[in-house]
């Protein structure tokens, strides 16, 4: 039986490391830690960067393996998700079987919280699927959309009302937008959104150094927000946003 822990890491900033977290990092023998190309080393760094700060006795192997790319042009976008899970998992089973010995712990470190967006708990259920017994541990962590609200000095529900959370690709379905948390805005739902009658909580790059931040009615900072969005992907490669929409009463 191979054990493994989820280790929620926060959205990067190690201060929102738990101790949990850092007690479940000082007990791996093993991190698995997928690349993401030249582009996302950052997100590699940082990862080191814990480690070295959370476990600097060492005393662990740091497993890297290129991610398998997801097929962004498929044309079905839920097959070309199962597609890629499926890829992870046939990977993730050779990792676990041929870099992890029974008596060691593998981990691997997740950004924000593993229970919200992130498919890693769904890719071990196909590992065990393919064969693999496993037993797992799930250490919560700080997500991004916690760490915006708490930069924006804002409480995410309001009082009486629901607060929904969706990725950037099904805003467009709401037929009215009260309170709801965007996550995932690949494909720039933003630029469709022009009710008059919201505000915008906006960040990128929560909990690094280089965290932006901007908030306002939508009518007067979608722009900026926009050419901001485009200008740091054009300069890193790469961007993680989050932001709240709210109807002001």
């Amino acid at each position: 039986m191979k054990r493994l822990l989820l280790i929620g890491i926060g959205p990067g900033d190690p201060r929102q490391i738990t101790i949990e977290a850092v007690e479940a990092m000082q007990r791996a023998s093993v991190f698995f830690v997928l690349e993401k190309g030249a582009q996302k080393h950052d997100l590699l760094r940082l990862r080191q960067d814990m480690l070295a700060r959370y476990v600097p006795q060492g005393g662990y192997r740091l497993v890297q393996v290129a991610d398998p790319v997801r097929n962004a042009a498929a044309s079905d976008y839920i097959e070309g998700v199962q597609a890629w899970h499926q890829a992870r998992a046939s990977l993730y089973a050779k990792l676990i079987a041929t870099e992890l010995q029974d008596h060691e712990i593998g981990a691997f470190l997740l950004w924000g919280e593993p229970t919200l967006y992130d498919s890693t708990l769904r890719i071990l259920d196909r590992v065990r699927d393919l064969g693999t017994a496993l037993t797992l541990e799930v250490i919560p962590g700080i997500s991004s959309v916690q760490a915006l609200a708490a930069r924006h000095l804002i409480a995410l529900n309001r009082i009486g009302e629901p607060l929904t959370v969706l990725p950037g690709r099904r805003l467009a379905e709401q037929a009215r937008v009260d309170n709801v948390v965007v996550m995932l805005d690949g494909a720039g739902a933003l630029e469709d959104l022009h009710d008059p009658d919201i505000t915008i909580y906006w960040g990128a790059y929560l909990g690094t150094d280089d965290e932006v931040l901007i908030s306002g009615a939508l009518p007067v900072v979608k722009e900026q927000i926009l050419t901001l969005r485009a200008q740091l992907r054009q300069r890193k490669g790469w961007i993680m946003d989050t932001f709240l929409l709210r109807r002001e009463p």
